[in-house]
């Protein structure tokens, strides 16, 4: 049986992904209203804003910017400015279900990148056996949406920058993991947020000028939601990287196909389960129980218990 951290630390894990998973259809339903850059970039600068009060002081994030600024900007760049810089400019391309597939990819990104740049993070076999079926369900889930149909250059460009993206957020996460719980995970998300989110904004202003604010209720309240989901889902997830594995902990990112499948079955009236993607479903099902099983460490050989004899 789990112990009780273990349970909740896994419980923390899926509540991150859920949230991710709720992101593609409503960045879908943002962009048609607001550029993808300055979307971002207000995004961030919200999700930074409302994680201070729970920062201890106000002050806090502004603070660690001054005295570890190339830690958080490093995470920034990563997970901030690169990842959903290029998030949102491929969701413009790329609907909304391939994109949760193409992410969903991001355990493997993980994996490998935790194989070469920590010691003690190795890819073991059972790690690669959980990414095998995690990659296995996510190809079968990609056959739903039959892509031996002609695939535009503009979609293609924008899988591949959703792909760069995972293998870039990977690095991101060893930034933070390597700190081992030196930084306050809110403080340092709301840090790296508040540097970020400006950043995309100037980036945006030469491609999208300024941004247009005069839009209805409905946008503000798609963007509080990303906002939420940023701040929440980050928060969790650079707590957890102090106390998990890379490997391990992003193994957990293969419920974001999972879920975002699921979510457009229920929400979207024009799409409905199919075999491929419910085989994929149980794959991805079977590679994330694989993956987080506790290895039962056996007694060594010869031994026996000295209460039964004399």
């Amino acid at each position: 049986m789990s112990p009780p951290h273990a349970i909740r630390n896994n419980a923390m894990a899926i509540l991150a992904c859920l949230l991710w998973s709720s992101s593609f259809v409503t960045v879908k339903h943002a962009l048609e209203y607001q550029e993808p850059l300055t979307l971002a970039g207000l995004r961030f600068i919200l999700a930074g804003l409302l994680q201070l009060p729970f920062c201890g002081s106000l002050w806090a994030p502004f603070r660690m910017l001054r005295k570890e600024f190339s830690t958080v900007f490093l995470v920034s760049i990563f997970h901030t400015i690169y990842l959903y810089g290029t998030f949102f400019i491929g969701m413009q391309w790329v609907r909304g279900a391939e994109a949760a597939i193409i992410i969903g990819g991001g355990p493997l990104a993980s994996a490998l990148m935790a194989h070469l740049f920590m010691h003690d993070d190795k890819m073991k076999r059972r790690t690669m056996v959980s990414i095998a079926f995690g990659m296995m369900g996510i190809l079968f889930i990609s056959l739903a949406s039959k892509p031996w149909n002609p695939v535009g250059l503009k979609e293609f460009f924008g899988l591949m920058l959703l792909l760069s993206g995972a293998f870039v957020s990977a690095i991101g996460n060893i930034v933070v993991a390597k700190r081992k719980g030196g930084l306050n995970p809110i403080v340092l998300n709301s840090a790296q947020m508040l540097l970020g989110g400006p950043v995309l904004l100037l980036i945006a202003l030469p491609f999208e000028g300024l941004p247009n604010l005069a839009l209805p209720p409905v946008f503000y309240g798609q963007l509080l939601w990303l906002a939420i989901i940023s701040a929440a889902a980050f928060a969790i997830w650079f707590h957890l990287l102090s106390k998990i594995k890379v490997s391990k902990l992003n193994l957990w990112k293969f419920l974001i196909p999972l879920s975002g499948a699921a979510l457009s079955w229920i929400i979207l009236p024009d799409e409905s389960p199919t075999l491929p993607s419910l085989v994929g479903m149980a794959l991805i099902v079977i590679g994330i129980i694989v993956g987080q099983r506790t290895r039962k460490v056996k007694p060594p050989k010869g031994a026996f218990d000295r209460s039964t004899t004399r």
